[in-house]
C-alpha cells in the first residue's frame, strides 16, 4: 500500500534531522582553530593556545604543546584541551614529520594540557606522567572539571571524552635517549600542580616549563603551593636554556626575563594575601582593598584573578599557623 503524502513528509523531515545531526557531528570533529606547528631549534617545535579562558569561541584552545623530532621517532610535550586539538597537534606533527610517535610526556595533569591524549593513544604512543597525577585522576574534582569543561566547550567535549590515565607513571626525575637526543624529565612538584615535571632537550638547550610559566595572560593558581611555586622557577634557570616554551604564551629567548611575569604576580598575591591573613581581615575587605589595577586588563582576570587570590590567602593562612 503507497504511503500517504502526511508519512512521506514525516519521513523527509526524519532524514532531513538526521542529515543535519549527521553533519553538525562531522563539523565539530575536527577542531576549526589552526594549530600552528613553529620551529624553535633544531629539533623542538611548539603550537601556543590563545590566551583568555576556555570558551565555545576558542574551542578549548588556551594551552601550548610541543614536539620533538628524533631520528628514532617523535616525543610530544602535553596534548592540548579537547579530542578536537589532540588531532589537529597531531596533523600539525604530521605536516612536519612521519616517523612514528614514541611517547608523550605530560607536565601535568590539567584539563587544557591531557583531554587531547585519544588521537596520540590511537597512533600508539605511550604515555608518561609523574605518579603524583593519579591524585588528581582518582579524586571528584576529575570529573567535575570534566562536566564544566563540556558546559563550556559544548561539542568539543562530548560524553565520550575519556580522562586517560599515563601507561608509564614516573617517581621522582628521569632522562632517556632516543634518536641520539637526550631527556631530562625534571620533577619540581607540588608547585602549579602536584605533579609538575619541566622536560629538557640537552643537544638544542630547550625547555619545556609547562604552567610554571604563563606569558600574555593572568596565571591559573588556584590552591596552588605558590612557595614551591617560585622556587621550582628557580631549578628553571638553574637548566640555563636557549629556548623555554611556557604552558602559555609565546616561547622564550631570555627565560630570566620571562619568568618575571610570573614570579611577581606570585609574590604580589602571597604579599598581600599574606598581609590580609596576618592581619586576620576577611577575605573579602582584602580583596577589594587590593589593588589589581597592574592585571585586571590581561586575558583572563575576570576569570581566575579571584580564585588565585583566594587560594591564596588560605594557603597563607595555613603558612602563618605553620609558623606559630
Amino acid at each position: 500500500m503507497a504511503a500517504s503524502p502526511e508519512r512521506v513528509l514525516s519521513l523527509l523531515r526524519v532524514l532531513v534531522g538526521c542529515g543535519f545531526a549527521m553533519f553538525a557531528a562531522a563539523a565539530f570533529s575536527e577542531a576549526a582553530i589552526s594549530v600552528r606547528p613553529v620551529r624553535v631549534s633544531d629539533h623542538v617545535w611548539y603550537v601556543q593556545g590563545q590566551s583568555g579562558p576556555a570558551s565555545a569561541a576558542n574551542q578549548g584552545y588556551i594551552s601550548n604543546a610541543g614536539f620533538v623530532v628524533t631520528s628514532e621517532g617523535v616525543v610530544v610535550i602535553d596534548a592540548l584541551g579537547t579530542p578536537a586539538l589532540g588531532r589537529a597537534l597531531l596533523a600539525a606533527i604530521r605536516s612536519v614529520s612521519a616517523a612514528p610517535i614514541r611517547r608523550v610526556i605530560l607536565t601535568h595533569y590539567h584539563s587544557d594540557h591531557f583531554y587531547g591524549l585519544p588521537a596520540f593513544k590511537s597512533a600508539g604512543a605511550e604515555i608518561w606522567a609523574h605518579r603524583r597525577a593519579r591524585e588528581y585522576l582518582e579524586s571528584s574534582t576529575a570529573p567535575a572539571r570534566l562536566a564544566q569543561r563540556q558546559r563550556v566547550l559544548g561539542p568539543w567535549l562530548d560524553q565520550d571524552t575519556l580522562l586517560l590515565p599515563p601507561d608509564r607513571w614516573l617517581d621522582g626525575s628521569t632522562a632517556f635517549v632516543l634518536g641520539g637526543l637526550h631527556f631530562d624529565l625534571i620533577y619540581v612538584g607540588p608547585a602549579h600542580a602536584p605533579d609538575d615535571m619541566v622536560v629538557v632537550v640537552r643537544e638544542d638547550r630547550a625547555l619545556f616549563s609547562g604552567d610554571l610559566v604563563f606569558s600574555g595572560r593572568v596565571p591559573f593558581v588556584g590552591d596552588a603551593d605558590s612557595r614551591r611555586w617560585l622556587a621550582a622557577m628557580d631549578v628553571l634557570l638553574d637548566q640555563n636554556p636557549k629556548v623555554m616554551i611556557p604552558g602559555h604564551g609565546a616561547a622564550s629567548i631570555d627565560a630570566a626575563a620571562d619568568l618575571v611575569f610570573t614570579r611577581d604576580y606570585l609574590r604580589y598575591l602571597r604579599a598581600a594575601m599574606g598581609k590580609a591573613a596576618e592581619d586576620m581581615l576577611p577575605f573579602e575587605e582584602a580583596y577589594q582593598q587590593t589593588n589589581w589595577s597592574r592585571y585586571q586588563n590581561l586575558p583572563a582576570f575576570d576569570a581566575a584573578n579571584r580564585a588565585n587570590a583566594y587560594g591564596t590567602y588560605l594557603l597563607m593562612e595555613r603558612e602563618s599557623l605553620q609558623k606559630q
